[in-house]
Formats: C-alpha cells, structure tokens, sequence
C-alpha cells in the first residue's frame, strides 16, 4: 500500500508507514517540543514505546500524558490541560482511539479558554465562544470506529451525571493527520468488531439523517461499501493490511459523513455509555438492528439504498444483514445477551431521551417509543 496524501479538510497522510512522516512534519511547523496524548493501556504497548524511541531519536523533545482510560472524562481533560502546561511543550500528539484523541481535542481546547470545559458545550444556552488560539495538534488514529482524527467536536462526559457533553468548533480539528493501517493491527477481535460497528453506525445514520447533504450521503454510502466487505475480513485476520486499511479510512469517512446529523441508534448507545459504562462502539454495534427497525416504515427508499451499497437486492434484506454482521463479529444480540440488567431501563429511557443524536433522525422519536426500543430486547 502506498503512501497517499490529501485535504477533505484536514490535510491526511494515509498508508502504511505514515507514522514515520510525523515528526519531519512537526519540525517542518517549526515545533520542537510535544506532548503526546494517549490511553494508559496503549502506553505500554511495545509499539507505541517503540514509536517514542524512534521520535526521541529525530530531536524531538517529547513529554507523555496517559491519563486517558476508558470514556473521556472531564477530570482527564483537566489533568492534561496542566500536564500541558508544566510540560512547557508547544504542541500536542494525540495517539489512540477515539477516546485518546477526544482528550487531546479537548486539552488543546482548554489550554487557553478560560473557565470550565462544559461552559463550550455545542448549542447550550450562554455558552463561551471558542475563540482563543489552539495548540497546534496531530492526530495519530489506532482504532478504525469514530473517526475523532478528522471530527470538528470534542465528546466528554460529565462525571457526576454521567451525560456525554459535545464542544464543537471547526478550529479544534486537527491540523493533520496520519493514518497508518498498521498501527490498527494491535486491535484485538474483538475492539476491531466494535470499533468497525461504530464505523458502520455512522455511515448508516448520517445517510438516514433527515436533511439536505448529498455529499455527506456519497461519503457515506461508499464508506458502508468500503466496510462492508473489509469489517468481516479484519476480524477474522488482524494482519490484513488491506482490510485494516479499508477500515481505516471508512471510520474517517463515517465522521465526515455524521456532520449532517445522526440519528436514535447513537442516542440509545450514548445512554449505555452513560448508565452503564458500555464501550461506544459496542453500544452501537448491539443497537444497530433495534433502532434501525424503528426507521424502517419511514424512509424505506432509503434502506433500498443502503442495501444496494453492501450488495443486496432489496432493501428489506439490510436488517437481516446487520443481525448476520453481528453473529460474524461476535456481537451480542442483544442487550440481554450482552448482560444489561433490566432495572437499568428506567434510567436508559431518559438520557437517551435527553441525548441530541436523535434530533436529527428521519423520523421524531419520543420517550415511549425508546421505551419500546430498549424493552424489546429482554
């Protein structure tokens, strides 16, 4: 696979070996010193010590943050933002999933606004502009699902609701990114299949979202056409550079694609993140099938064209093909099988209620219909 460069409208160097062009691009800025961003867990992975070995070795002066650990968090933010700080570093590396480059988003977002991070919050009444200069960042993707590398909004929960709260400004992009596949082959099975489902997801609602888009609806066709075929593949071999590279760039198009709007499939699955700490992507992948079924009726001309670009015949075979996606990538069928206990209904029917994603859906969705949609499923 070689290397590939191009603007869509952050500037991305995409195949394998792309990593090694990073620190020749930080000096090419005139940056000398970085704080790299990453999760605890992907810290200590021998690739990624490796990797600072080898940016040390180009004269970089790196410091680490690895405060990152499971769904970004504000505390996080806030430890980074003075990590940032002491470090004295001029330029930030985010390395990681979506929740590593969340963080970094909302560290160069909070290095020079004042104030408390939620006071940003997309569309809340009074919020602060983002207006203050940016910290120079790169981002450095290892999962193929959110697409967080070239996304326009930072996602952080808050810790004592447990709400996930969107900071959302073209200015927190990042500067550039480099997607390297080979840097998704540590993904064990089973992140590759919640990873990719949350791809999938994406690509699926931003093509359902209600709105006027065509671009956003081609990214998004062609981006479930790309994953359809790789997904199954970079799961059953993780070393299938092919694949990985596929998946790779479908997540990135998923979140080109998602600016027209999502849709209740996130909604349901941001209400699991937040009630019971379910991984997002996961969340989405064991959704899927429930919510899109409520969506159905509505716009069926669209199922037809989503069930053309995976390479059925009609569009009531999309469904079963999502239940089928998920019994080949292990997914649990359903939030039973995943072991959700039912007294957490109650609480799942009212933040996703609350949640935003579902503003955009083809079609309204009230408390009742979640209701129905999550209760189905013991």
């Amino acid at each position: 696979m070689s290397i590939s460069r191009f603007s869509f409208p952050t500037p991305i160097v995409f195949g394998v070996g792309a990593r090694k062009q990073v620190a020749d691009h930080f000096k090419a800025q005139g940056f000398s010193s970085v704080m790299i961003v990453t999760d605890a867990m992907l810290s200590t992975l021998p690739f990624f010590t490796n990797y600072v070995v080898e940016l040390k070795a180009t004269g970089l002066t790196l410091d680490i943050f690895n405060g990152v650990k499971g769904n970004p968090v504000k505390s996080q933010v806030t430890a980074g933002v003075a990590a940032f700080k002491k470090s004295g570093a001029s330029s930030i590396l985010g390395i990681g999933g979506g929740a590593a480059l969340d963080v970094a988003k909302a560290i160069a977002l909070m290095v020079n606004h004042p104030g408390d991070i939620f006071d940003y919050e997309d569309e809340k009444p009074g919020a602060l502009p983002i207006d203050k200069e940016i910290p120079y960042w790169v981002a450095i993707p290892t999962t193929a699902g959110t697409g967080s590398e070239v996304g326009r909004s930072t996602v952080v929960a808050d810790e004592t609701t447990h709400v996930k709260k969107v900071m959302f400004s073209p200015r927190l992009m990042a500067r550039a990114v480099f997607a390297d596949p080979e840097l998704t082959q540590a993904m064990p099975p089973a992140v590759t299949a919640a990873t990719g489902l949350d791809a999938i997801t994406h690509l699926i609602e931003a093509f359902l979202a209600k709105g006027y888009h065509p671009m956003a609806d081609g990214i998004a066709l062609e981006g479930l056409h790309l994953a359809a075929k790789s997904l199954p593949a970079a799961f059953a071999n993780g070393n299938d550079l092919n694949a990985r590279g596929d998946m790779l760039m479908a997540s990135m198009m998923g979140a080109v694609a998602f600016q027209k709007g999502l849709g209740v499939v996130h909604s349901c699955a941001h209400a699991l993140s937040a009630v019971v700490d379910m991984h997002h992507g996961l969340a989405n992948g064991i959704m899927l099938d429930h919510a899109l079924a409520f969506n159905f009726k509505a716009v069926p001309n669209r199922f037809e064209r989503l069930a053309h670009a995976v390479e059925l015949k009609s569009g009531a075979d999309f469904l079963p093909w999502v239940k089928n996606l998920k019994q080949q990538l292990r997914i649990p069928a359903t939030l039973k099988g995943a072991g959700v206990a039912p007294d957490k209904l109650e609480p799942l029917f009212k933040v996703a209620l609350a949640d935003g994603c579902h503003l955009s859906n083809p079609v309204s969705v009230s408390e009742q219909d979640f209701r129905e949609i999550f209760s189905a499923q013991w």
